[in-house]
């Protein structure tokens, strides 16, 4: 397995669009990149399946993995082998992973909008978006009419996928009766304004429950163009106190899922700021990494892959005992 190392760029939640087009038939397994009792070897290599006993289901959508320069296509087609290769090599085990064993998972094939949509002047740009949100409202559709039964939901994306995840609560979730199911959605890698929501609120304690958490992740010396552009302003939490503590110690933090497989906890520092978060160099074998990197957008998730597997099952264990 190799790292993430993909550079995704960062969009605000977007307004909810038009999505006409041809639909994709999520009736069908292949459609899906997991599905509970049905975890890729990569997926399952770094967790429990625990859909025979778990009280919550997990809605996961990957993010932007088309960002070649030499890929003239606005959005990725779902049998493109390449594209599905990335998603079941990189974006699960590193990022999926994380939430598997906080309920039965669940993670869409959809036609992902390239890169470039985010930020050209190109109003292809906002309709590969819509066509990508389109094929992820149709699967959670479809897992709400055939696989939710009422049970919790927890909604966890990355980039491109926070960005649909976060349509997902405004249309579905927002002041709606679905409201009451939601335990927690995880939109790191977004910059998300507090009027984007307007009844489930920034959750500020680590067994909160009913509202979203985010977070985006630089160095010391801010990329200053992207953060005062996206995220500035924007809401946040510390993804390793699960609070708005302007510090985490490197004792706290639980651990860093590396490429090579391995777990690397208590590897850093974590500080708040207005609407990010930066870490502190991480020394030894990550120290080119550190060097070389603009900022650890990509890493997020995997950044702090121990410390969210423990808050979500924590706050599933919460949600159910409320």
């Amino acid at each position: 397995m190799r790292f993430l190392t993909l550079l995704f760029l960062y969009l605000p939640i977007l307004s909810t669009g038009l999505y006409a087009q041809t639909p994709i038939d999520y009736s069908q397994a292949q459609n899906w990149a997991a599905l509970p009792q049905q975890l890729p070897v990569g997926l399952a290599q770094h967790c429990t399946d625990t859909s025979l006993w778990a009280k919550a289901d997990v809605f996961y959508v990957y993010p932007t993995l088309n960002i070649a320069n030499s890929d003239k296509r606005w959005n990725v087609p779902l049998d493109d082998d390449q594209q599905r290769s990335k998603v079941l090599e990189t974006a699960l085990p590193f990022q999926g992973s994380a939430f598997v064993e906080a309920g039965r998972f669940y993670s869409p094939f959809y036609r992902s909008a390239h890169l470039r949509s985010y930020y050209v002047d190109d109003p292809k740009g906002k309709q590969a978006l819509e066509m990508a949100y389109a094929d992820v409202r149709a699967a959670f559709l479809y897992y709400l009419e055939h696989h939710n039964h009422g049970r919790p939901i927890i909604l966890a994306g990355h980039s491109q996928g926070s960005t649909h995840c976060g349509l997902l609560l405004q249309e579905f979730f927002d002041g709606q009766p679905l409201q009451k199911q939601l335990v927690v959605a995880y939109l790191p890698g977004v910059g998300i304004l507090s009027t984007d929501l307007k009844q489930i609120p920034l959750l500020t304690r680590p067994a909160q429950t009913g509202g979203f958490v985010t977070w985006n992740t630089f160095k010391k010396h801010l990329e200053r163009k992207s953060y005062d552009k996206w995220y500035k302003g924007r809401a946040v939490v510390n993804p390793v106190t699960w609070t708005l503590d302007s510090l985490a110690s490197k004792e706290a933090h639980k651990g860093f899922l590396y490429f090579d497989n391995e777990l690397y906890p208590a590897l850093f520092q974590t500080h708040l700021i207005d609407g990010a978060i930066w870490i502190d160099r991480p020394k030894g074998k990550f120290l080119l990494m550190s060097l070389t990197m603009r900022n650890y957008h990509i890493g997020d998730i995997n950044l702090f892959w121990q410390d969210i597997r423990e808050n979500a099952r924590l706050r599933v264990q919460n949600f159910n005992q409320n």
